[in-house]
Formats: C-alpha cells, sequence, structure tokens
C-alpha cells in the first residue's frame, strides 16, 4: 500500500494538474496512428505540458445489441466491469478495484451509451503508477467476474431507478421520442424494469465473451507518453483480450423517418406536470456524412446558439413561450438525429408547437441570412480552442475522429470547414434532410385538445 501523505500529494498533484491548459489557440497537436494489436486501432495526441495520460477504449458494445426481451443487457455488462474481476495475482473484489484506483489517485470507469461502450483511464505518467492502472484496467476489461450477488443488487438498483424516472417528465419524454423517431431499430428500445429482470449472470458473461474482443476495439490515448510508451499501453491493455470471435449478427438498417401523416406523427401523452414538455425530431445525418458541416453551422443559427437562435428569438423574446428552446443534430457512426424541444405552460402548448414548428419549417425553406452565417462561422471558429484545451477534451476529439472513420487531420482542418460553409450549402443541406411531414412530434403534459 501507498503510505497516506503519498496518497494525499498524488490527490493535490492530480486536482491541481487538471485545471491546467494543454494546447494553445494556435497549435493544433498532431493524431498519430499506431500499429494494430489485437486487431484493435490505436491512436495517440502526445502533450508534454502536464504528466498525465487519458485513455479511452470504444468497444462496438452498445446498448443496440441488446436482445429486444433483456434491454439494458449492455449496460449491466459494462457497469459490472467495476465490481469484480480475475487479475495475475487472483480475484479482485469490488472493494479491491476501488482501494487500488484510490491508491494510485486515479479515474477509472466504464460507461455505455447506444452505439458503444467505452473504459476511461486517467492516471499520472509516472510509469509504476501508469503501469498498475493498465494491468487493472487489463483485467477488469478482459476478465470481469459479474458475480451473480452483485448482479441482484445492481438490477435492484437499476429497477429503483427505472421507476422513479417514470416519475420524471424528461426522462419520459426521451424514452418515447427515442422510439418514435427510431421505431424497430434498436436504438429506439429502452430497458424496463421487465427486461432487467430477465438478464442473468450467464447473459452478461455471454455478452461479454461475445463483444469484448480486439477487432471491436479503439484504443486512444492523449498524454505525456511517447509512441513506444503508447504502444505498451496498448499492448498492456489488451493483452488478454481475445483478437477475435464468432460472427455476431447484423443490425437492421438505419432507415429514414417515413412520410406519415399528423395523425401518426403527433403523439400526446398526459402526465401530471405543471408545464408541458415538447420534442420533435427525426432521423438525420452521420458524423462521417459531407453535409455534416452546412448541418452544425445552420443549426447554430436555428436552435443551437443559445440567445442569438431564431428559435430562441420566436419562442422566447418576441412571445415568451418558454424559458429556452433548443435543436440540436447527434449524429452517430451508424444513426443520427435531429431534435428540437422546449418546456411551456400547458395551456400554451399548441400555440408553442406551432411557433416552433413554423420556425424549422421556414428556416429549412429560406435558409439563414447572410448575416446570421457569418456570425455563427465567427462563433463557431473562435470558440474551437475552448474544445481542445485540455487532455479530456482532446480525447473526446481523439475517440470521436476514431471511431467515425474520420481523416487524422479532422482538428486541424475543422475551423477551415466551418469556414468555407456557404449559405447555398446549408439551405440545401436541410432541405436535404429535414422535412416536416416527417417530424415526430411528442407533447407530454398538455391537457387534451
Amino acid at each position: 500500500m501507498v503510505p497516506l501523505n503519498k496518497l494525499i500529494k498524488q490527490a493535490y498533484l492530480v486536482a491541481v494538474l487538471t485545471a491546467g491548459l494543454l494546447t494553445s489557440a494556435h497549435a493544433i497537436l498532431p493524431i498519430e496512428k499506431l500499429d494494430s494489436y489485437k486487431g484493435a486501432q490505436a491512436y495517440l495526441v502526445q502533450t508534454k505540458t502536464l504528466p498525465m495520460v487519458d485513455i479511452e477504449i470504444s468497444i462496438d458494445a452498445g446498448d443496440r445489441y441488446d436482445p429486444a426481451a433483456k434491454s439494458g443487457l449492455a449496460t449491466v455488462a459494462g457497469q459490472l466491469m467495476n465490481y469484480g474481476a480475475k487479475s495475475n495475482t487472483g480475484l479482485l473484489t469490488e472493494a479491491q478495484i476501488a482501494d487500488e484506483i484510490a491508491d494510485l489517485g486515479a479515474n477509472l470507469g466504464v460507461s455505455v451509451g447506444g452505439e458503444r461502450a467505452t473504459m476511461r483511464i486517467r492516471t499520472l505518467s509516472r510509469k509504476d503508477l501508469l503501469d498498475r492502472a493498465v494491468q487493472l484496467a487489463s483485467a477488469m476489461l478482459s476478465a470481469p467476474t459479474y458475480d451473480a450477488k452483485i448482479l441482484v443488487r445492481e438490477k435492484q438498483r437499476m429497477t429503483t431507478a427505472l421507476l422513479e424516472s417514470e416519475t420524471k417528465p424528461e426522462a419520459v419524454l426521451e424514452r418515447r421520442f427515442r422510439k418514435s423517431v427510431y421505431g424497430n431499430y434498436p436504438l429506439g428500445n429502452s430497458p424496463s424494469v421487465q427486461t432487467i429482470a430477465n438478464i442473468s449472470a450467464t447473459d452478461l458473461q455471454q455478452f461479454h465473451k461475445e463483444f469484448y474482443r480486439g477487432d471491436r476495439m479503439i484504443v486512444s490515448i492523449v498524454g505525456d507518453v511517447s509512441k513506444a510508451e503508447a504502444a505498451e499501453i496498448v499492448q498492456g491493455l489488451l493483452q488478454k483480450v481475445p483478437q477475435s470471435g464468432s460472427p455476431i449478427a447484423k443490425l437492421p438498417e438505419f432507415e429514414r423517418s417515413p412520410v406519415e401523416p399528423l395523425s401518426q406523427r403527433e403523439m400526446t401523452i398526459p402526465f401530471d406536470s405543471q408545464q408541458a414538455h415538447i420534442a420533435m425530431g427525426m432521423t438525420a445525418v452521420t458524423r462521417s456524412n459531407p453535409d455534416y458541416f452546412p448541418l452544425l453551422v445552420g443549426n447554430y443559427i436555428l436552435g443551437g446558439g443559445g440567445f442569438v437562435s431564431r428559435l430562441m428569438s420566436e419562442v422566447r423574446e418576441q412571445r415568451g413561450l418558454a424559458y429556452s428552446v433548443f435543436s440540436y443534430f447527434a449524429p452517430g457512426k451508424n444513426a443520427g438525429i435531429f431534435q428540437a424541444g422546449l418546456q411551456t405552460k400547458n395551456d400554451q402548448a399548441t400555440l408553442a408547437l406551432e411557433v416552433m414548428s413554423s420556425t424549422i419549417a421556414q428556416f429549412i425553406v429560406n435558409g439563414p441570412t447572410q448575416i446570421e452565417l457569418d456570425a455563427a462561422k465567427a462563433n463557431l471558429m473562435n470558440g474551437y480552442p475552448l474544445r481542445i484545451d485540455n487532455n479530456r477534451k482532446l480525447l473526446d476529439n481523439v475517440s470521436s475522429i476514431a471511431w467515425n472513420n474520420l481523416p487524422l487531420d479532422t482538428m486541424e482542418v475543422w475551423t477551415k470547414q466551418v469556414e468555407a460553409v456557404s449559405l447555398e450549402q446549408v439551405k440545401a443541406a436541410f432541405q436535404k434532410y429535414l422535412a416536416m411531414d416527417r417530424m415526430k412530434i411528442v407533447v407530454l403534459g398538455a391537457k387534451n385538445k
């Protein structure tokens, strides 16, 4: 065990160092591609300013692979990796894993989203500490124990959380909206009390065996390590991970939202709430789509730019119908979504929806003005350094670039791509990918019409 005074010093050092900036506004650090190992891709950005390393392992093992009757399986499989693993020295219990992370003054955990699971590691780059963090992560990644007793406990926690979420309008709206937009595509499914109850320890072990393998992983590293040291980290993390496995069933094709009559597109859900919660949207582009930048810039003008957006002007400033209103594109590797939303008084829901809809419709038809476009591009370009000003943000970008198969110079040319967006490109992209007769609408809490 590390002496307590050393632990305190390590923890203090981490707290101080994480406040520092790693890149200047004028220098974009290059992404280096490392040699593949165990079928996994690996990437590095070297930052020498601080003695820290941030690592992410992206695994193609997201919620979209859940069986319908066991929705939540991928999430539970990821969460329980923190609660027990087999290592070179024997079994590591939940408490031992937590103690080791604390001794290292590190952060280590697993999260699961719709497309992928991610393991993140943050540690000082001092070799003895880094090696221990990699060794621990390797055990969790390759050999989680999935203890049946811990599974019972975690299922109870998830069940309680699910029941509580049924009382929260935001959570109910999001689940219903996603199902409305994605339909039968797996990203439209959400865990329920029953699907969580259906999950067994055997299911977790089988899921892990099927999906957690090298040819489904991408390792991204940002920090104070050389290319050779980064290669050692990749090998240490994946040394016990199988390179490949049995073929995995192909996901269904991701389809565009169909044209439907309003009666099938709009859903009103009674809910005991002082506010009506409204969501509107449809399927949209992936991150690698060449029209990503025209949509990004255009949406900043429409509803992504806060108080300077069209939606905020029409809904809040001119009519006082909502405190906040927004729109965004959420593009992924294989699927994407456009969503707009607001909260308003129940008796104003119809009017607020009409104003939001008409504002979006007009923008699709007419696009932005040149003044709006110039202001949006200036804001996005001038704010870009803040998107990459520390290890974690750099890691987010590197991970996204690797996951979405983007060019490795994406960060270097990002502002140039924004600057190159024209009025015609914005208008053409919005007309190509958005249409009011394909928008799904969910209104939760509003009085019946």
